[in-house]
């Protein structure tokens, strides 16, 4: 009686028709990587015959691959440049997905002070003429601090990241000797310092090692319980990274692009943390596969109505609602 009941219990299975598993595979910024697999998860929970695969390489790595054509899209804190899209066979949309932040995030021994750094403190920090934590020009933005005689060691990354160019074309806008020099860009020749890869290297890097000063994005100093410091603004004012300083930031953009490659880097307002920017995920236009398309299309749409409320939580700041809109609008083109 047992065996013919499973023998049934078989049958039953094996006339049930399979359900039809789509995976969509994508690659690039580190930066909204902790979001990304936040709003994958969810989606697939909703759909669960959709499998969205990211992997977090960097968005040097993301662009790479997007115009290779061996992923289904990619993602990038820093906008392609006319000379890597006019290398792609189909158009390649930017579509905004959160807003985050750079910190400088630190680890001085002897001191549990919050820190302030100004721009000037920051590029010559990064240009290797500020070389130890007692310097007076970080002293002077930073009284009542005792700093020790401890060398500055600078924690880069080492590979393609929009990270990166977010934090140098920051620096490229507030040092003309950084803009004459280093310049802005996913990979750039650093002065001085060590690498790590990926938002998480740099983290651990500082982390582990006394004396040093890297950039990562925000989620990563929070999560891994690194201290991290309020910068000197245009408008003057030391602000410390948060959604209302990354959304303040965000309004001061008077008009969005067509095609939303912008950067909001050291914008104007009291409010506005300066190294602040939107990332996005690379879609072509033109998907080889009309049924992935498709899907994409609908994520894409769900991301802006639905997974928009989920950003708070990982410290992302939403799309302000005027670029939303206008992302939706964007969507349409995807086929």
């Amino acid at each position: 009686m047992i065996r013919r009941s499973a023998l049934l219990v078989l049958c039953l299975a094996l006339a049930m028709p399979a359900v039809a598993q789509t995976t969509l595979n994508g690659a690039g910024a580190t930066f909204p990587y902790p979001m990304y697999s936040k709003w994958f998860s969810e989606y697939h929970n909703a759909h669960p015959d959709i499998q969205i695969n990211y992997q977090s390489i960097g968005s040097g790595g993301g662009i790479r691959q997007v115009l290779a054509g061996t992923v289904d899209f990619g993602a990038s804190d820093g906008p392609m440049s006319d000379e890597q899209l006019s290398q792609s066979k189909v158009k390649i949309l930017h579509v905004p997905t959160v807003l985050g932040a750079v910190v400088p995030a630190y680890n001085v021994p002897g001191v549990s002070n919050e820190l302030q750094f100004t721009p000037e403190v920051l590029a010559g920090i990064f240009l290797g003429k500020i070389t130890n934590w007692n310097d007076k020009a970080i002293a002077s933005a930073n009284p009542g601090v005792k700093f020790p005689d401890q060398s500055i060691i600078i924690v880069h990354r080492a590979d393609g990241s929009g990270t990166t160019y977010i934090f140098t074309d920051y620096l490229s806008k507030i040092s003309t000797e950084w803009a004459a020099g280093p310049g802005k860009g996913t990979s750039v020749k650093w002065p001085v310092g060590v690498g790590g890869k990926g938002n998480e290297g740099v983290a651990g890097v500082v982390r582990q090692m006394p004396g040093t000063i890297g950039y990562v994005e925000l989620i990563y100093a929070v999560q891994n319980k690194i201290p991290y410091g309020s910068v000197k603004n245009s408008a003057g004012s030391f602000v410390k990274a948060s959604l209302e300083s990354v959304t303040a930031a965000a309004s001061s953009m008077k008009t969005m692009p067509a095609d939303f490659r912008v950067s909001i880097t050291n914008a104007p307002g009291k409010d506005a943390y300066p190294i602040s920017s939107f990332t996005w995920l690379l879609i072509p236009a033109q998907s080889k596969d009309a049924a992935k398309g498709k899907i994409i299309t609908d994520f894409l749409n769900w991301m802006v109505d639905d997974g928009q409320k989920m950003t708070a939580a990982l410290t992302y700041a939403p799309l302000p609602t005027s670029v939303a809109e206008k992302v939706k609008a964007e969507i349409k083109q995807v086929r």
